[in-house]
């Protein structure tokens, strides 16, 4: 796999965390008057670690190991309001969530450092992607990464915008 795409995803972590520490314990459950614009799921600072968290142990490293496992797997979808929902993300523990994710992300990183070309050329289906390769899927789960990062940003935005 490319050494930017290994990084991005070791580094992510790092990321959220940081951004993450910006948004004051009082503001973690934050809903802003509209969510006309956001980059993300329309999810609260907290629902959002949470999110992160979920979609990478249920939905990636289930999605992977199918796509070494399995030939031309159809990968599902997670309805991600309807598990926020379910697991109660706005009572979730934000410092759990974190390390949660981040021990997940460090497995995720040695699964795909260890891959081989033949294994990352794998196809499958997944959603409104369509068919794809195990490396699209990578190259998918670094844009989620990134989704989110921007979602937490555009929540610190709207915190810091003086109501009309």
């Amino acid at each position: 796999m490319n050494s930017a795409t290994l990084s991005a995803l070791s580094s992510f972590p790092d990321a959220l965390e940081r951004v993450f520490g910006e948004v004051p314990e009082t503001s973690l459950r934050w809903v802003p008057p509209s969510w006309d614009g956001i980059p993300s799921e329309q999810f609260t600072v907290l629902e959002q670690v949470c999110h992160v968290r979920d979609i990478e142990i249920d939905g990636y490293h289930v999605r992977i190991r199918r796509m070494v496992e399995e030939t031309n797997p159809v990968l599902a979808d997670i309805e991600s309001y309807e598990l926020a929902a379910e697991r109660q993300y706005a009572d979730a523990n934000p410092r759990e969530a974190l390390a949660t994710f981040r021990a997940a992300r460090l497995e995720t990183v040695k699964t795909i450092a260890g891959l081989t070309d033949a294994q990352l050329a794998r196809t499958g289906s997944f959603g409104s992607y369509g068919s794809l390769t195990l490396k699209g899927l990578i190259h998918f789960l670094c844009s989620h990464d990134q989704q989110h990062l921007a979602g937490l940003q555009w929540l610190l935005g709207k915190m810091s915008t003086p109501s009309s």
